[in-house]
């Protein structure tokens, strides 16, 4: 059961700066805000939900087809993509855009500030679900706001259960929209911030959007994750990590192994222990796409973390 992932595609530079952001910005001077900051650190990593998602899919066996709109400066992202045999089949070249960009700043206490370029990211809805024939299993991540309106629309009038993931892309949405996106998913992923925003813009708490769908998944970092489904709130707890190392695109790798965990008919409590160990070896590492490990190893470190064999 193949899943495809329509989302983004993003190159992430990530600064490092070695102070803190506090210690530069005055409190009485933010209507006038002018500061630098020296980044000796610097590191440019491929990324995107699209991508990071489908990544950790690979990694963990599963099957997923990425669709999304990149720009004329792709060539090494697609290069890496054909390394790691993930196909572009349905990855659209915009040669009069650049690809979605994330620029980071990151300070020695984890603040980050971020400036985001979508460029090909804002044509997305010329992708259509359609162009994947025998698609059985969707995704709607974080991207083009047409583009995540339309997917979802197309998944919903196909007939095929898919996974909505607003993430950053929640905001762009109303209330309305939101209750849409609900109603037609099969199953909704946030963690506890953005679900918090859901249920503040959609007016239903958190138990009423579960019951809406067939599985509602709120991740809540050192804290586990929540699943709701069929009435019942299964809580998952986290997978020790070596070492913390950066948690950028962790959500991303615990939303494949939820896909995973649909795509071979686990169980929830199961389903989420694959996702949080997922995570667990993505946050031991920088970048979101430089892990890597073997099936046979992960079962291991399953039946370490958990106590039971997959």
């Amino acid at each position: 059961m193949s899943a495809l992932i329509c989302g983004s595609l993003a190159f992430d530079t990530v600064m490092v700066f070695e102070g803190r952001f506090r210690e530069h910005i005055l409190a009485d001077r933010l209507h006038m805000l002018n500061v630098s900051f020296l980044v000796p650190g610097m590191r440019r990593n491929f990324g995107g939900c699209a991508g990071n998602i489908a990544y950790n899919l690979r990694l963990l066996g599963g099957e997923g087809l990425i669709m999304a709109t990149v720009g004329h400066d792709f060539a090494p992202y697609a290069a890496w993509l054909e390394a790691q045999r993930i196909a572009q089949t349905h990855v659209r070249a915009l040669r009069e855009e650049f690809t979605a960009q994330a620029y980071i700043t990151t300070d020695l206490d984890d603040n980050q500030i971020t400036a985001f370029h979508p460029g090909a990211m804002n044509h997305s809805h010329l992708n259509r679900v359609a162009d994947a024939p025998g698609t059985r299993l969707g995704v709607v991540a974080p991207d083009g706001r047409q583009g995540m309106l339309e997917h979802a629309a197309q998944f919903a009038a196909a007939g095929i259960p898919f996974l909505f993931d607003p993430g950053q892309g929640l905001p762009m949405f109303d209330g309305e929209q939101l209750r849409a996106f609900i109603d037609q998913a099969c199953w909704v992923a946030v963690n506890d911030y953005e679900g918090g925003m859901l249920t503040e813009r959609t007016g239903l708490s958190l138990e009423q959007i579960a019951a809406r769908v067939t599985a509602l998944v709120v991740t809540r970092g050192a804290a586990g994750s929540w699943i709701y489904a069929h009435g019942q709130r299964h809580e998952i707890p986290v997978a020790r990590a070596a070492r913390l190392a950066d948690p950028t695109g962790c959500g991303d790798a615990y939303r494949a192994g939820l896909l995973f965990g649909v795509q071979r008919g686990l169980d929830w409590p199961s389903t989420g222990r694959v996702a949080a160990l997922a995570g667990a070896y993505k946050i031991e590492h920088h970048g979101t796409q430089q892990h890597h490990y073997q099936w046979v190893d992960f079962a291991a470190r399953f039946r370490d973390s958990f106590g039971y064999a997959l």
